[in-house]
């Protein structure tokens, strides 16, 4: 008796590799932080010039809420929480909230 052995060699699989999701870090309008502690807290958090850090904070002042920047999770909630700590420091409400984009 013979054993016939039959091998079958399988489909190469390929595996997609996805890039890191992003989101986004937005700012909100309230009514006590001042602009020019927005602009400097721009200026330290997210290494923006003074004149983009006026025009988002104009931004942010007459639309309610602006993204101030699109990083991967980690870095976003970094940076929400520099901002934050940064405006809870100097006794600000300012509200700085991340989103998926």
């Amino acid at each position: 008796m013979t054993i016939e052995t039959v091998i079958e060699k399988k489909k190469q699989t390929s595996r997609l590799i996805k890039d890191p999701g992003k989101f986004k870090v937005i700012l909100c309008n309230d009514d006590v932080t001042p602009m020019e502690f927005v602009v400097a807290m721009l200026m330290a958090v997210f290494r923006y010039n003074e004149s983009d850090a006026v025009a988002l904070t104009m931004q942010v002042h007459t639309q309610g809420s602006a993204v101030a920047g699109v990083y991967t999770h980690e870095v976003a909630e970094q940076k929400c929480i520099d901002a934050t700590n940064m405006a809870r420091l100097n006794s600000f409400p300012l509200i700085v909230k991340v989103e998926a984009e």
